[in-house]
């Protein structure tokens, strides 16, 4: 399903209301994702804390929603515009590509207990559309 305007202007409002927060949204989607589905800690065995405070997590969670963000500048061709990204998790990450969809999962989940005022039925449902997109483009390389 492919993301409307008015699915794009939502994600752009909302992202624009929340992104100061992104090293935040980050690091908790993250800790969560390592808690919830312990299979996605091998590919961060190198650190020694993987809790919510961690140093690691807290830098990580703030690339992942640099990441995020990143789509949502390029919400017109995320395929194109995240070719490099996907490219790097593929051939230098070697990450399975449904840890994209697990992540994107716990994502939703922090940002509908950080905003749940903002996060409305439409703002959910435009935003998930969003992040199956953005999993969608970074799994184009594993084709």
């Amino acid at each position: 399903m492919s993301l409307t305007p008015k699915d794009k202007e939502i994600v752009k409002t909302f992202w624009d209301r929340v992104s100061p927060k992104a090293e935040d949204i980050g690091a908790d989607a993250l800790s969560r994702m390592l808690a919830v589905y312990p299979q996605t800690k091998t590919y961060f065995s190198h650190w020694q804390d993987l809790s919510p405070t961690s140093a690691h997590v807290r830098k990580h969670g703030g690339v992942l929603m640099g990441g995020v963000t990143d789509a949502v500048n390029k919400m017109d061709n995320m395929v194109k515009g995240l070719l490099s990204l996907s490219e790097h998790h593929v051939y230098t990450l070697r990450v399975d590509p449904a840890n994209f969809k697990l992540l994107a999962h716990n994502i939703m989940v922090v940002l509908a207990i950080m905003y749940p005022n903002d996060f409305t039925p439409e703002v959910h449902v435009s935003f998930d559309k969003f992040l199956a997109a953005l999993a969608r483009a970074l799994s184009e390389k594993y084709r």
